[in-house]
């Protein structure tokens, strides 16, 4: 999994997997899902970023069971 910032166009990308797109779906003016043939997403853009999300402080964080 990626995630990448690009502050020139102030747009965020999550890459969940990789693979070979097939489809892209808007899902509002401002969020794109990428899919492959099997409708498995693959990556998710979300355009005027740092107006939606709280990009100043990220973190990841793996809960065990």
């Amino acid at each position: 999994m990626k995630i990448r910032l690009f502050e020139d166009t102030d747009t965020l990308l999550i890459e969940l997997k990789p693979g070979s797109i097939a489809e892209t779906r808007d899902l509002d003016d401002n969020t794109l899902l990428e899919l492959d043939a099997q409708g498995q997403v693959l990556a998710i853009t979300l355009e005027h970023a740092t107006e939606r999300a709280e990009l100043s402080s990220f973190s990841f964080e793996r809960v065990t069971a």
